[in-house]
């Protein structure tokens, strides 16, 4: 099964925090979107979360009516949500294994929210694009390297496939964007 993974537009966040907080997708940017459209598999199952950003990257690839999946929302990152992103609390250096398990404040882990995501990646059962959030990549990416997928970067509009062979998963690409 092969699982493409698109990260929605630039959120338009103001320089804030925004996991679960509803904010719009810049997608003015024609030339990354064609480009994305060229390297996406249309013919397969198309997923996208709940988030506007995530609908609105959907509808400028002309995919107004994909079915939508909470489970493929980003991090609930609790009382840090609306936080500018200078006044993030500094949590120091944590080994990955326990960055990956601490919970803000009202919030999820990244474990949390990776056991979520992977959940509903596992009941796939055909090829699929997700459009969605640079946390849900990495909890894709964790179904192979486990916490260290938080050190990958994830750009806005950036492509990311996956290919499960057997009950394993592999990585073709991370992070590929048009520029």
């Amino acid at each position: 099964m092969k699982l493409q993974i698109l990260r929605h537009a630039p959120a338009l966040t103001q320089g804030r925090l925004a996991g679960r907080t509803d904010v719009d997708a810049d997608c003015s940017d024609q030339n990354a979107l064609a480009w994305i459209a060229d390297r996406i598999d249309r013919s397969t199952q198309i997923v996208t979360s709940p988030a506007q950003r995530c609908r609105q990257t959907a509808g400028a690839l002309g995919f107004d009516n994909a079915p939508v999946d909470a489970r493929f929302w980003e991090q609930d990152f609790g009382t840090w949500e609306g936080l500018p992103y200078a006044r993030l609390p500094d949590l120091g250096p944590l080994p990955v294994a326990q960055l990956a398990n601490h919970r803000p404040p009202g919030g999820e882990s990244f474990h949390d929210m990776a056991e979520r995501v992977q959940q509903a990646i596992e009941e796939l059962a055909t090829d699929s694009l997700l459009i969605a959030h640079a946390g849900t990549v990495r909890a894709a990416l964790a179904l192979v390297v486990g916490p260290a997928a938080l050190s990958f970067s994830v750009a806005p509009l950036s492509l990311t496939v996956l290919r499960k062979s057997g009950r394993s998963w592999g990585v073709d690409f991370v992070n590929m964007t048009a520029t």
